[in-house]
Formats: structure tokens, C-alpha cells, sequence
């Protein structure tokens, strides 16, 4: 059996990289697909659909299982998934296959970061950050090798099929003893977690943040294309600074975050996102926008990582399951900021909507201030620890 930490630290890694390829496999393969933007959409519905019910499942059963169980068995799916998306051109297979997919990815999302928690009592939040960067780096990485390599999509796909596979062998023979919360089943965790006020304010805040990422990643090059005369090639470089931005942003923030500051620093990012959004969104800086953007980026990149490890951290007894409900915001986050966006656009104008992405972040930098003294404890708590330890 394998219980090196080392070795299951890098294995949490690994699956983070392989939920950034699924999210960005359908945008960088569809093209050459042949699918139609109804059959983009609905992919990535139905594979959102699978991600909702796998993160909060395996996250709840990581409390009361062992976690590396929970993994082989999101890895087998996942591989079985690449192995046999678009093997027969039939849409409706496909809608199937692209739904465990999701159910392998949210498997991922669902129980890394609480094994983290578990392998890990200091730093918590760099490993939680750096577990993050490598959703961004699969992200550039599959883009890259679809992209820019012209590599067969097809081949990728089943690349990744073995690497997973290889992963899930791993979890096979890894343990990990299960957390603490198995004690109390999985009704009576979730009644006491939902009656939380500090778990509901941070399900509010990652909605925000997820919002204001994946809709600012979405809308970028059509905005600097339509509205600040970037061309095809320089609003894709502009998107790649921004994805560095948050790959860089996510390492850096991660290293020097300590656990009772945790709040204040995401309150922080989230003033400073809605103060660098405004600058993007109503400003001209001409070739300086790049530095902008990066800025941009690097204001966003912890805000996720840095709420599910507070939210991880506050619950720590109860992580996977907590966890797990804080990861349900993020398909609702992704999908509620650009529908509204799409529909002000619609009904309103392209530009009547993008002051959309600094007022969420605002609305999540309000949200964290207004319930400030839910996490009085938590910091009091922690920096008599930190205080103890020098």
C-alpha cells in the first residue's frame, strides 16, 4: 500500500491538471469536431450537470471514506469517459460520455483539496493554491497542444484516458486514513453545515468568484477585439497574460498567506478585483493594458483557493463535506454571471454589461465585510496558534 505523502500530495496535483483539460477539451476541440455552438452548450451543460452531483457526493463521502477509494473510482470513470468521447460521432452517446466526464472531474474538485487538509497541517493554503494552478496550467496545456501543436484531438483525448488510468492504479493502491466526520452520517453534517451562517457566506462569495473569473475569461477577447481595437492575435496573447496572471497569482498569494489572515485576504482580492475590473473595463492604457491585465488576473487567481481552504480550515472536522457544498457555487457561479451578462447584453448592450464583472466582485467584497464577525473566532483561534508556534 502507498502512503507517502510526497506521493499522494502530487497525485492530488495530477487530478487538478486533468479537471482543467475537461473543461477545456470541448472550446479547444470543437472546431474540429464539426459541433454547432446548441451542441457546444449543451455538452457543457449536461457535463456542469454531472460536475454539481459528484462534487458534493464525494465530498460528503471523504468525511466517512477513504478518499483515495473515493479517487480511484473518479479516475476510472474519467479514463473510461476520454477513452470513449466522440469513439462514435452519435450526439446523444456523446451527451452521456461528456456527463462522466463530469462526474470524474467534480469527483477530482470534490475531494483534493480536503486530502490536502488531511496530508498537510501548515501551509494548508499553498497547497490548496498550488492544487488550483493546476487546473489553469491543464487549461493552457491542452489549449496548447490542440492549439498550437495541431496535434489529432482525438489522440489527446485518449493520451489523457491513460494518464488517468494510471491514476486511478495509483488510488488503488494508496491509503489514507478517513477524516473525522464519521461520526455523524450525512444528513446530520448537512443540516449543521447549511445552519452555518459562515458556510453560507462563503457559498455566496465563491459564486461571485467563479462568476467573475470564468466570465471575464469568456468575454476578454471580444471586448478588447470590439471595443479596444485588439486584433484576433493580440486578444489571445491578452487572454494567455491574464491566464499567467492567475497561475502566478495563485502560487504567489498561496506562499504568503497565513491561516489567520485567510479572511482578510480574500476580502482584500476582492476589493482590489473589483478596483483593477473597473480599470480594465473603462480605461484605455493602449499597450499598457497588458500590465493591466495581469494585475487583473492576479487579483482574481486566489479567491477560489483561498475561500474553500478557510471553509476547510473552519469545518475542519467536517472538511470534504464543506467543501463539497462550497464547490456546488461553482457551476452556479459559472453559469448565473454570464447569463446575466448575456442577457443585459442582449436587451441593453455589449457595453452596457460589462460593468456586470466589478459589481460581483464588489457585491463579494460586501458580502465577506457585512458577516466579518463569523470569522472573529477562526482568526483569534489561529493567531494564538501562529503566535504559540514562533
Amino acid at each position: 500500500m502507498i502512503r507517502n505523502t510526497r506521493a499522494l500530495t502530487a497525485s492530488c496535483f495530477i487530478s487538478m491538471f486533468f479537471i482543467g483539460v475537461g473543461t477545456t477539451i470541448i472550446g479547444a476541440a470543437a472546431r474540429n469536431i464539426g459541433l454547432t455552438p446548441y451542441q457546444i452548450g449543451l455538452l457543457m451543460a449536461v457535463q456542469n450537470l454531472g460536475f454539481m452531483i459528484s462534487v458534493i457526493a464525494s465530498g460528503a463521502l471523504s468525511d466517512s471514506s477513504d478518499k483515495t477509494k473515493i479517487l480511484f473510482t473518479g479516475s476510472a470513470v474519467l479514463a473510461s469517459a476520454f477513452f470513449t468521447f466522440y469513439l462514435w460521432k452519435l450526439f446523444s452517446i456523446n451527451l452521456i460520455v461528456m456527463f462522466f466526464i463530469g462526474v470524474g472531474m467534480g469527483t477530482y474538485e470534490g475531494v483534493t483539496d480536503a486530502m490536502l487538509l488531511d496530508i498537510h497541517d501548515r501551509r494548508e493554503s499553498l497547497f490548496i493554491n498550488v492544487n488550483h494552478f493546476f487546473v489553469t496550467f491543464g487549461s493552457l496545456m491542452i489549449t496548447l497542444y490542440l492549439l498550437f501543436l495541431q496535434m489529432n484531438w482525438r489522440r489527446s483525448s485518449t493520451q489523457s484516458g491513460v494518464v488517468v488510468a494510471l491514476l486511478a492504479l495509483f488510488f488503488l493502491l494508496a491509503r489514507l486514513d478517513p477524516g473525522g466526520g464519521g461520526s455523524e452520517n450525512l444528513s446530520a453534517r448537512l443540516r449543521f453545515l447549511i445552519r452555518e451562517r459562515a458556510v453560507g457566506i462563503l457559498f455566496a462569495a465563491t459564486i461571485c468568484a467563479v462568476g467573475v473569473e470564468l466570465g471575464t475569461v469568456g468575454i476578454m477577447t471580444t471586448y478588447l477585439m470590439e471595443l479596444r481595437g485588439f486584433t484576433q492575435v493580440t486578444s489571445k496573447v491578452a487572454l494567455i497574460v491574464f491566464l499567467s496572471g492567475v497561475a502566478s497569482g495563485r502560487l504567489l498569494i498561496g506562499f504568503f498567506s497565513r491561516k489567520d489572515q485567510l479572511p482578510f485576504f480574500v476580502i482584500l482580492l476582492f476589493c482590489s478585483a473589483a478596483v483593477f475590473l473597473s480599470l480594465f473595463f473603462f480605461t484605455n492604457l493602449g499597450i499598457y493594458t497588458y500590465i493591466l491585465v495581469y494585475f487583473t488576473g492576479m487579483t482574481i487567481s486566489a479567491l477560489l483557493p483561498l475561500i474553500i481552504t478557510l471553509a476547510g480550515l473552519m469545518y475542519k472536522e467536517y472538511s470534504g463535506t464543506v467543501i463539497g457544498i462550497i464547490k456546488f457555487a461553482i457551476p452556479i457561479g459559472g453559469i448565473l454571471v454570464p447569463f446575466i451578462f448575456s442577457q443585459v447584453s442582449r436587451y441593453a448592450s455589449f457595453r452596457a454589461a460589462l460593468p456586470l464583472f466589478p459589481l460581483f466582485a464588489a457585491v463579494g467584497f460586501i458580502i465577506l465585510v457585512s458577516g466579518w464577525r463569523n470569522f472573529g473566532e477562526f482568526i483569534l483561534q489561529n493567531a494564538v496558534e501562529g503566535s504559540r508556534g514562533t
